[in-house]
C-alpha cells in the first residue's frame, strides 16, 4: 500500500472513530499534498510525501516553542499531538548512536577538521540520511564532532 493510500485509509478510520486530532491533521496533510500536486504538476511519490511530512513536523516544533514562550500550553499540546500523528508516516528514525557513526564516516571521507567544514560534511550526510534522521540532530552531532 502506498503512503497516500495509507493516509487516506487512516483518515477514514479516524472519521469513523471521531478522533479529532487525527482527522484535522490528516485533512491538513491531504490538503498540503493536493497543493504540492498542483504546484509540481505530478502525483507525489512516497519520498515527496515524507519530505512534506518532515516539513510539517518542523513547522509544528517551531510553533511549540513559540506557544511555550507565550505560556499557551494547550496550543503546544495540540501541536505535539499533531506531530505524533504525522510521525506514524515517517520511516523508522535512526538512533543517535547510528547517526554518530555516519557522522564520523562522513568526517573521515571529507577530511573535515574544523567547524568551517560543516557544510561539506552536512552535504554528504543529508543525502545519505534524508528521511531517516532529523536534520537539526544531524547538524548538532556534526558540530559536536568538529568542535573537539
Amino acid at each position: 500500500m502506498t503512503l497516500i493510500a495509507t493516509i487516506e485509509a487512516d483518515l477514514t478510520t479516524a472519521i469513523k472513530n471521531h478522533y479529532e486530532i487525527e482527522i484535522n491533521t490528516l485533512r491538513m496533510l491531504k490538503a498540503n499534498l493536493h497543493n504540492w500536486q498542483i504546484a509540481n504538476k505530478k502525483d507525489p511519490q512516497d519520498q515527496d510525501i515524507i519530505a512534506l511530512i518532515q516539513k510539517e513536523i518542523k513547522s509544528r516544533r517551531e510553533s511549540i516553542s513559540i506557544y511555550r514562550q507565550a505560556k499557551r500550553q494547550e496550543l503546544a499540546q495540540k501541536e505535539e499531538g499533531e506531530i505524533g500523528v504525522l510521525k506514524k508516516y515517517l520511516p523508522e528514525q535512526m538512533s543517535r548512536d547510528d547517526i554518530v557513526i555516519k557522522v564520523k564516516e562522513a568526517i573521515a571521507k571529507t577530511n573535515a577538521k574544523s567547524p568551517q567544514d560543516i557544510g561539506k560534511v552536512m552535504g554528504i550526510l543529508m543525502g545519505e540520511l534524508k528521511g531517516k534522521a532529523d536534520g537539526a540532530q544531524i547538524s548538532q552531532i556534526v558540530k559536536e564532532n568538529l568542535s573537539k
